[in-house]
């Protein structure tokens, strides 16, 4: 994947590399046969598909909009050499792909390899070396804290398993692997987004044109034209014709940018609203459906036909939500949507306005169907530093000091690069992951409730699970019928069935089951 370092080099970086792991054999003739079944009395096969059906169908359905039949062809790619931001800002930032991403959680990034932009783009040679000694620095500190913060975790760790000097030697060698890997989830707060990662990424092939048109729409044009030249240009090479048909260009134009803020200082002071917005909380509640329970009721028993007098509202929600009278409450498949009662659950909806870290942020928006409104972080950039901190670092005064000095000398460099002039697509790639994302998240309850299940384990992303705890906590002042059967799937099985705890050979080791929500996640 790469060449190794360049002499005098910091950073190890290359191209990004597009692979086509998986395509349809005939996507466009498969499209245009899709079209023509719609108006006809049997199946029509692509290879039915003729020239004239290919100019007259696929011009006539693209250019008015009936893009359902570009639909159906898919693209698997494998990403390697694309960065963080990126795939933050752009490729995850709408709902319509499916990823399986490297994970900073449990995988040692043990070698700086970044994002580093040519220079004969952006940089001169004093703002690169300023780039790549900050990310340098940065895995520096990455591995320091670390360091620093395994044997915190190994002592917690180590009193929630029991661990002592009679423990079998596999236990103890569990607990130490699980030690590292908190360390080093911990320790990455400090990598910058630059980071690359690599990915299995499949889109539809309407998607794709999407993707293609709306690149520059995202904190990271420049890599994003890039990496989707290259998706298109694989598609291309399976069959030309599913882009060469229609002259679709990339939109540069931005209306956010456009109007954004000119005055120094507009990230800040809009920082500042929005915390004092939330009060202190890391997530708020600032809408709901007020008459959620009564609407919900009047769901179901449309579904299985009872009046109000059959089926009261109490009754109607305790069989929606109690898993002991549902068992599609205990699906690990998230069958939610195919259920038909379930359904009921979509026309209640929750929105909240929430701060958390960029890797935090980065799987919290992986719940596609929970959608949020992101910040653009070249037009809510602030000078000062502006992170989040984990907990087990809040815990070690050494660990605190080196996070702090990583905090600010990111910041300072990302300043300074633009104070020399370098576009601040191109700095901000030096912000931390534990940057600050305030964005504004809505949901429905039926797909809530899938992320609240999911991110109330004690093995979730400890941002993710204080602002699910904190979303169940509001939810149950509104509407305290509902919040009695929400909780992680301990929760929701026991007593009922087993094994009470789904996650296997990965159990916390505590039993959340027995007081929750009351009982304390220690890390």
């Amino acid at each position: 994947m790469f060449d190794g370092l360049r002499a005098g080099a910091l950073v190890e970086t290359a191209a990004p590399r597009v692979t086509l792991r998986n395509a349809f054999a005939h996507p466009y003739d498969s499209a245009i046969a899709a079209a023509r079944t719609c108006y006809a009395s049997r199946l029509i096969g692509p290879e039915e598909t003729t020239e004239k059906h290919r100019v007259n169908i696929g011009a006539a359905t693209f250019y008015s909009g009936h893009h359902t039949v570009f639909q159906h062809a898919h693209f698997e790619f494998g990403l390697e050499n694309v960065s963080r931001q990126f795939v933050w800002s752009f490729l995850h930032a709408h709902p319509f792909y499916n990823s399986e991403q490297q994970s900073q959680r449990y995988v040692r990034l043990d070698r700086p390899q970044a994002y580093v932009p040519p220079s004969s783009l952006f940089f001169d040679q004093a703002a690169r070396g300023i780039y790549e000694r900050a990310i340098a620095r940065a895995w520096d500190y990455y591995r320091q804290i670390a360091a620093l913060l395994v044997s915190d975790a190994r002592g917690i760790l180590g009193e929630i398993w029991n661990i002592s000097a009679m423990s079998h030697p596999k236990r103890v060698h569990k607990v130490e692997r699980a030690a590292e890997k908190r360390a080093i989830e911990v320790a990455r707060y400090v990598l910058p987004v630059a980071a690359f990662t690599t990915l299995v990424h499949t889109v539809s092939g309407i998607v794709l044109h999407r993707l293609w048109r709306m690149h520059a729409a995202s904190d990271t044009p420049s890599e994003a034209r890039l990496v989707v030249a290259e998706m298109v240009a694989r598609v291309r090479e399976v069959d030309p014709e599913f882009f060469d048909r229609f002259a679709i260009q990339p939109l540069d134009e931005r209306p956010e940018w456009r109007d954004a803020p000119k005055d120094a200082g507009a990230g800040e002071a809009f920082a500042r609203e929005f915390d004092a917005r939330l009060a202190g909380k890391i997530s708020r509640l600032v809408d709901y459906s007020p008459n959620a329970v009564r609407v919900m009721a009047d769901s179901y028993r449309a579904v299985v036909g009872l009046t109000a007098a059959q089926c009261s509202d109490a009754e109607a929600i305790d069989r929606l939500l109690n898993p002991a009278r549902n068992l599609y409450r205990l699906e690990t498949l998230d069958i939610g949507v195919h259920a038909p009662m379930l359904r009921a659950l979509q026309h209640a909806t929750y929105t909240f306005a929430k701060k958390i870290s960029h890797t935090a942020d980065s799987q919290d928006q992986r719940h596609r169907m929970v959608p949020g409104s992101r910040p653009l972080l070249t037009l809510t950039d602030t000078r000062e530093p502006d992170y989040l901190t984990p907990a087990l670092i809040h815990g070690n005064a050494r660990a605190k000091e080196v996070y702090e000095r990583a905090m600010a000398e990111a910041w300072a460099a990302k300043n300074a690069l633009i104070d020399r002039g370098v576009p601040q697509e191109i700095a901000l790639y030096l912000l931390p992951n534990a940057k600050a994302i305030r964005l504004v998240e809505s949901g429905s309850l039926l797909h809530l409730l899938h992320k609240w299940t999911m991110r109330t384990c004690f093995n979730a992303q400890e941002e993710i699970y204080q602002s699910s705890m904190e979303e169940i906590a509001q939810l149950r002042e509104v509407h305290p019928e509902l919040a009695r059967y929400i909780g992680p799937p301990c929760h929701l099985r026991a007593g009922i069935t087993t094994p009470i705890c789904t996650e296997g050979s990965h159990f916390c080791g505590v039993k959340v089951w027995l007081d929750f929500p009351n009982i304390q996640r220690r890390i």
